[in-house]
């Protein structure tokens, strides 16, 4: 799952949910995930030169409306193009969402 936010002028908060069976994969899949979204919004929009950083997204749960503050799996992950929050899921168990800034 994907979703977009517009934020102020010349940037928009992009995120990705994904979910897997331990921590890393669905950080990879999260991730993976909001770079789509990325791609998706530039080439649609047709940006050229952008700045990418990280930011904390709500999480998106699948099977629940919010999360419990003792189901996040700490600690985040924040590298230098997204933040991502991870917690345990109904489903799956582990389900993350990384969260990115996208300015041009």
């Amino acid at each position: 799952m994907v979703q977009g936010a517009q934020a102020h002028a010349g940037c928009v908060g992009l995120s990705g949910t994904a979910d897997g069976v331990n921590k890393a994969t669905a950080v990879s899949r999260s991730q993976i995930a909001v770079n789509e979204a990325i791609n998706e919004y530039k080439a649609a929009k047709r940006l050229g030169a952008t700045r990418v950083s990280p930011m904390r997204a709500k999480p998106q749960p699948y099977w629940r409306d919010s999360v419990s503050d003792h189901l996040f799996q700490k600690p985040d992950i924040v590298t230098a193009r997204s933040h991502t929050v991870c917690w345990s899921g109904v489903v799956s168990p582990f389900v993350c969402t990384s969260g990115a800034k996208l300015c041009w």
